[in-house]
């Protein structure tokens, strides 16, 4: 069996505009010490591209601008039991700092070069709806069970804001596509349900937490109440724009003015915690949590518990 110690792999801290890239890049500097910088590009395809180059082993580690690794990951081995592995991109956890949750969302990744070459997604997009706003939905993106970092995209109150609008838009689509109103509970998958109902009422005990509120909760009503182009998500210059529109006002107001229609017409709950709450909240959600080991996928963990 093929296996690959991931400190020997070269590690990409891809950073564009959050406001504590330079403070997280000299923690990650001293965590990986042969870790190399990305910084600034534009578009999410275009920005993966300029990491695999920057890569000089075929398969790389990627860490995010917000994101702070777990010492240990850079310990683990990768093993590689089929060609089916070789070809794949990893995708870990994350604990995300804002509201508790723990999914891919700004996780540790390890990507090919190949598999980078070859994508089409974004603002390089195919047409195709599921390379629109996500890399996920390619058979060769592989969620894993672990988590071996935090995520915090909290550095502002417009970081806050966009980084809940974005999971506001994308946790509502069905593989990319937007559902009707109707179709809404019935299309969505359970799991991202969860999670935004989390993305839209947890965080409030710490700083710009509920402009992630609310930011998600607008993504959420632009995408499924109004005739915004979902598939915009994906433009930063776009979002800069909304975030414009709403910079000045209170983020519990804008939070409240969209939550009446996003309870009665989706049904989504709106149930705000306030700050002692959210921290109780995160304080005992999978507190139980524990790692399997750093190969294991999602989906083996999944039919274990379902007995597929």
């Amino acid at each position: 069996m093929k296996q690959i110690d991931i400190a020997d792999l070269d590690c990409i801290y891809l950073s564009y505009d959050e406001p504590n890239k330079e403070e997280t890049w000299t923690k990650i500097k001293n965590m990986v010490p042969w870790a190399v910088r990305v910084d600034g590009v534009k578009g999410s395809d275009a920005a993966h591209k300029a990491a695999a180059e920057a890569s000089t082993t075929e398969r790389f580690i990627l860490v995010d601008g917000d994101n702070i690794p777990d010492p240990g990951f850079f310990n683990q081995t990768l093993s590689f039991p089929t060609a089916e592995y070789e070809h794949a991109v990893f995708r870990w956890r994350a604990r995300n700092h804002i509201n508790g949750l723990m999914y891919g969302n700004g996780g540790l990744s390890s990507w090919t070069q190949e598999f980078v070459a070859q994508m089409r997604t974004h603002e390089a997009t195919d047409g195709s709806v599921e390379t629109q706003v996500e890399f996920c939905f390619n058979p060769r993106y592989w969620p894993m069970h672990d988590c071996y970092s935090t995520t915090y995209p909290n550095g502002s109150a417009s970081q806050a804001w966009r980084a809940g609008f974005r999971e506001g838009v994308k946790m509502c689509l069905d593989r990319g596509r937007r559902p009707s109103t109707e179709e809404f509970t019935d299309r969505v998958h359970k799991r991202n349900l969860d999670n935004l109902t989390i993305w839209q009422n947890v965080g409030s005990d710490v700083d710009h937490g509920m402009w992630a509120i609310a930011g998600s909760r607008m993504g959420t009503y632009m995408t499924m109440l109004t005739n915004w182009d979902h598939t915009q998500v994906q433009d930063f210059a776009e979002l800069d724009q909304l975030w414009l529109t709403v910079k000045d006002s209170e983020p519990r107001i804008v939070a409240n003015r969209v939550g009446v229609d996003l309870g009665t017409q989706l049904g989504l709950p709106m149930s705000m915690l306030e700050a002692e709450q959210s921290a109780f909240f995160k304080q005992h959600y999978r507190s139980d949590w524990h790692n399997r080991g750093v190969m294991t996928r999602e989906i083996d963990v999944i039919r274990e518990r379902e007995g597929w």
